[in-house]
């Protein structure tokens, strides 16, 4: 156990902590407070220094390298001490391979199924390698069968149940796996010996250990299914041994045990004994010695047999007769033993038979089958008594039930009986021990208990005894078991301390730990009386006791049954504390300062009851608003921290720092970053706290401490924006930046909201037209408000304390007065902000209006004269246009005299209609024809500011002016087209004349008479020359003279030739050529 070691003075100044280590070393701290105890009760006046070990965690492990053999089954001890918690504690273990030293391999755990590695799970499943717990802090690590992988360094760790980490938790011890060398041969055979003869065997032990080891050899004898018996042997030390049942030969010389070569020794055993028979086997163990000195079997191995037969010559027999004890209590059970010594028993016949005061119980014969009186069958039919043969040499007599008419003595007889040749058995020698007598006592269950106490009233660290007292006084050997119960001071219930069991263990009760190490109980003995030392008193042992007496009875079947039991009286024991001397100071301060400084509070202890005080500080803040105080911290007297109520509701776990000075007397607590909310009344509450002398802590006194008057202000305001008004006026669809300028703030590490708003034309109240949150996220104002102007928002800053609003393609909606809202915001201690102040801009009135209108179209006017079926062109050129995005829609117009009626009056002025020939518009979107135009308009723009109307095939209907309007477009920011201005151009003056009817304009209006005059013929012609070619082609075959039949010539016909025009205007000319005459 690893120990702090510090001197405790009573009486004069304390010596040097050097002290401590004569006392502590190899002691536990049990040990140490009984021999303080002691000293002061040897000593009562003089001053006695403890040293007093304070216990961590300390992990302990088999100390190594360990080296055992492949195949061997190793166990590996672990073991815990200075832990708290629960009495069990988990163990986990590892192993580190020499092939990857930093990998921890995991084995087996206590506590974890899921603990081992693959490489493990399949052995610890098969339980090839398990964990015994031999009591609740230490266990075995077992390897039933040990592998050359299992070398390695092995780690035991145990899981931490303490309040916090203190000490060790694993320790580490190395594993060497060695090969089994070890050797053992003997000549296996079977040899027939005369009783008296002498027996000679050899054995042959080797080994090839590299370390250093030694082997020790043993020879035994075994019969059947016998428990082998040993002989003699030669220990690792060289020291020979013979076994109990061939000591008193080997001492005679008859048994001999010699080593006659390098590797070989030999067994003499003179004057054979019948007994002797059996089989014999060498057996040898290597040893080795373990870094803590002490030896071990690394391994184990036995010879073959040799079977040994002896021959009895002597007939000679004894009987001798056992008992327990000779005084017994009614209800108690009782064993007879008649053992029969004799050589070559199994072949010989005898017979027994038990008597009582000289009257026969019970006779068995060589058959083994018992038969019993009348008075003793019966008891032996109600399973009171039992007659049977246990072995071959030894008959029992068993009576579960004494009764007091069975006192007297007890005997029993052997005869040996020889068979004969019929079959029949004759007696021949008789033989009997010695009477044993044995004396029945009834059992008194009358009997009273008293507790008594000289010290009722004690200090701590001062002793009391109790004494239970038992009337009358049984003898010792009566069952009789005492129970001392406590019932704590302040509890109405009692708990089982001690009990002096009935066999004579001491037995302690669940809740007795803190009593077991500073409590004495013994038993007198010539009585049944209990006494019970308590030392080292404290408030735990405090309260009431009584002691519980109770009279028991064994049954055959060797269960219990209580006869009676008696409760004594109550005692109470008082233990008084010492008296406080406790004060803490009551001095009172108030402290003024701006958040996120920190607000120092101090705490003085000015006097103490013992210089080992420890103490409990308890820190509380009382707000007005509240009845009483708020826990903010609390640091118990083992300086554990517990955050109190007030500080995790307003999260102060992060902000709060404790100290303790070196003196002691002085605790500090700092509240870093302070918040306004902080502000209160802060005090201490003081707990002293003294170690008891069961190491228990317990809380003497406590106090309060003065007030410290705690006020928290905010940082004052400076936050100051621009206030400069400015007039801004611009175009239509260009881009304009409105200004915010933060010129002074309270913080460099605020952060600002900026907030732009408007104040439009005929409307009474502004709109929120976009914000910068504290994130720098930007947010809009009311969508229905906004409209398309939110996609048209621009908000940045290029600069600290710089808010720029940009306006993209300025609309006149967009006109008003704009102004900015700017809110500064503070972190507060937590992290949580807060605003601090707010101050608004001066207006900006920004202007937005539309282009001024520049266009202009040609006036100038023309005459136009054309021939009927010809086109004819109208063009409309824009001279200037306002933007070069401007669009244009066009329309032109015919202006002809409108035809008199039939009664119109002479001297009338003629009227002119207007018709609309074709529209454009701005979207290149056309007007649908009107029924006479309609095929004859072909629209063309040949630049960007002339656009061109031809009029095909002119008729005399077309004859008029003409002219053209164009309206100017322009598209505004929002996307919707407006009309900027129009203006119409100059007029052109068309005349058509009439030029006549022609063959070839008659063909051509009339698509079936086209295609009957230019089409057709072709074919049927094709036909016919072709068929004039074959008639002459074959006129020629059937011809020398290539002449008809009339004597007349054929006529040659020409290919006919096609003059065809793709237009129109010239009709298509065929000519067709007559041949000549050969």
């Amino acid at each position: 156990m690893t120990a702090h070691c510090s001197v405790k003075s009573f009486g004069i100044p304390a010596l040097p902590e050097r002290c401590c280590g004569p006392i502590v070393r190899g002691l536990s701290a049990d040990e140490l407070m009984g021999t303080f105890v002691e000293n002061t009760a040897r000593h009562p006046h003089a001053a006695f220094r403890l040293c007093m070990a304070l216990a961590q965690r300390q992990v302990t492990v088999q100390e190594g390298p360990l080296y055992r053999t492949e195949g061997s089954h190793v166990t590996l001890w672990c073991k815990v001490s200075g832990y708290q918690g629960p009495a069990e504690q988990n163990f986990q273990w590892s192993i580190y391979l020499p092939s990857a030293p930093e990998r921890e391999v995991q084995i087996v755990s206590t506590v974890d199924p899921s603990f081992p590695y693959a490489i493990y799970t399949q052995r610890v499943r098969s339980r090839g390698i398990f964990v015994e717990r031999l009591q609740g802090d230490a266990v075995l690590l077992h390897i039933t069968e040990l592998q050359d992988r299992d070398a390695g360094q092995y780690e035991c760790h145990t899981p931490n149940t303490d309040e916090r980490y203190f000490g060790s938790y694993s320790a580490k011890m190395n594993l060497v796996v060695i090969p089994d060398s070890l050797r053992v041969t003997a000549v296996p055979q079977t040899l027939n010996k005369v009783e008296h003869d002498s027996l000679e065997l050899k054995c042959e032990v080797s080994k090839s250990t590299a370390q250093h080891s030694h082997v020790s050899i043993a020879w035994y004898r075994q019969r059947g299914s016998e428990a082998p018996v040993e002989i003699v042997s030669l220990s690792r030390d060289f020291v020979l041994r013979a076994g109990s049942a061939y000591a008193q030969r080997q001492a005679t010389g008859d048994v001999r045990l010699d080593k006659v070569g390098e590797t070989t020794s030999k067994l003499t055993i003179y004057n054979l004994h019948p007994s002797d028979q059996g089989e014999f086997y060498c057996e040898a163990a290597e040893w080795i010695q373990d870094p803590d000195d002490s030896w071990y079997a690394m391994t184990r191995k036995r010879s073959q047999g040799a079977v040994v037969n002896v021959q009895a010559t002597d007939k000679e027999f004894s009987v001798r007769l056992e008992t327990e004890r000779r005084m017994y209590i009614v209800g108690e059970p009782v064993e007879f033993r008649c053992i029969l010594e004799a050589q070559n028993i199994p072949d010989r016949y005898f017979s027994i038979s038990w008597a009582f005061n000289s009257s026969l119980i019970a006779s068995l014969g060589p058959n083994a089958v018992p038969v019993l009186n009348n008075e003793f069958a019966q008891r032996e039919a109600l399973g009171q008594l039992k007659v049977a043969k246990e072995s071959d040499n030894v008959f029992v007599l068993k009576i579960y039930r004494l009764r007091l008419e069975d006192s007297g003595k007890y005997n029993c007889r052997v005869t040996e009986r020889e068979k004969t040749v019929t079959g029949d058995f004759i007696d021949k020698e008789s033989k009997r021990p010695k009477n044993i007598p044995i004396t029945v006592m009834p059992l008194k269950a009358g009997f009273a208990v008293t507790a008594i106490s000289r010290t009722p009233g004690v200090t701590y660290n001062e002793s009391f005894d109790l004494q239970c007292i038992i009337k009358p006084h049984y003898p010792s050997w009566v069952p009789v078991s005492v129970t001392w119960r406590f019932q704590p001071a302040g509890s109405t219930e009692f708990h089982d301390l001690v009990t002096f069991t009935r066999d004579g263990g001491v037995q302690w009760g669940d809740r007795a730990a803190g009593f077991r190490t500073r409590t004495a109980i013994e038993k007198a003995e010539s009585s049944n009386n209990v006494r019970l030392s308590i030392s080292r008193a404290s408030d735990t042992e405090a309260g009431k006791y009584q002691c519980v007496a109770e009279l028991w009875r064994k049954n055959y079947n060797s269960s219990w049954t209580r006869l009676a039991d008696r409760t004594s009286n109550l005692l109470e024991i008082r233990v008084l504390r010492p008296v406080t001397k406790l004060q803490v100071s009551k001095s009172k301060r108030s402290i003024t300062l701006l958040e996120n400084r920190p607000i120092p509070l101090n705490c003085s202890v000015k006097s103490q009851t013992s210089p080992d005080s420890h103490f409990a500080v308890l820190w509380y803040v009382h707000k007005p608003s509240d009845a009483d105080g708020k826990l903010i911290l609390k640091t118990t007297h083992s300086s554990a921290f517990e955050y109190g109520t007030y500080a995790e509701e307003e999260g102060l776990r992060g902000r709060l720092q404790f100290e303790r000075s070196a003196s002691g007397g002085l605790f500090s607590l700092t509240v870093q970053r302070a918040e306004v909310r902080d502000s209160g009344s802060y005090y201490c509450h003081v707990e002293e706290w003294l170690l008891s002398p069961n190491h228990a802590w317990y809380k003497l006194a406590e106090e309060v401490s003065g007030r410290t008057e705690v006020t928290v202000k905010q940082p004052d305001n400076r936050l100051q924006v621009s206030q400069t008004h400015k007039n801004i006026t611009v175009l239509e669809n260009e881009w304009v930046t409105l200004e915010c300028l933060v010129s002074n703030r309270t913080s460099p590490s605020s952060q600002l909201l900026v907030e732009w708003s408007v104040w439009r034309p005929g409307r009474g109240d502004k709109e929120l037209v976009a914000w910068l949150s504290r994130q720098s996220t930007l947010h809009y104002g009311d969508p229905a408000a906004l409209g398309k102007l939110r996609s048209r928002l621009h908000l940045e800053s290029p600069a600290p304390g710089l808010f720029l609003l940009s306006i993209q393609n300025s609309t006149v909606r967009d006109s008003g007065a704009y102004g900015c809202r700017v809110e500064e915001w503070l972190p507060d201690p937590s992290e949580r902000w807060y605003k601090r102040a707010e101050d608004t801009s001066g207006l900006i009135t920004l202007t937005v209006r539309q282009p001024d209108p520049t266009l202009q179209v040609d006036t100038a006017t023309a005459n136009l004269t054309v021939q009927e079926k010809e086109s004819f062109p109208l063009d409309c050129s824009i001279l200037s246009r306002s933007s070069p995005e401007s669009h244009f829609a066009v329309t032109w117009y015919n202006l002809r005299a409108k035809e008199a009626g039939d009664h119109a009056e002479e001297g009338e002025e003629e009227e002119e209609e207007r018709e609309v020939v074709l529209s454009v518009g701005p979207d290149a979107i056309f007007s649908p024809e009107a029924g006479r135009w309609e095929g004859r308009l072909r629209f063309q723009r040949l630049s960007a500011v002339l656009f061109r109307l031809t009029v095909l095939q002119a008729g005399g209907a077309d004859t008029g002016n003409y002219s053209c309007r164009v309206e100017e477009w322009l598209v505004d920011p929002n996307g919707v087209w407006y009309r900027l201005a129009e203006e119409e151009s100059g007029m052109v003056a068309v005349h058509v004349q009439d030029a006549g009817s022609t063959l070839q304009s008659v063909i051509c209006s009339n698509d079936a008479l086209f295609y009957f005059v230019f089409f057709y013929p072709f074919p049927i012609f094709g036909i016919l020359i072709i068929t004039i070619l074959l008639v002459r082609f074959k006129s020629r075959n059937s011809s020398k003279n290539s002449e008809g039949k009339n004597g007349v010539p054929l006529l040659w016909i020409k290919e006919p030739h096609l003059n065809y025009s793709p237009t129109c205007l010239e009709p298509p000319v065929l000519s067709i050529h007559p041949g000549t005459m050969d």
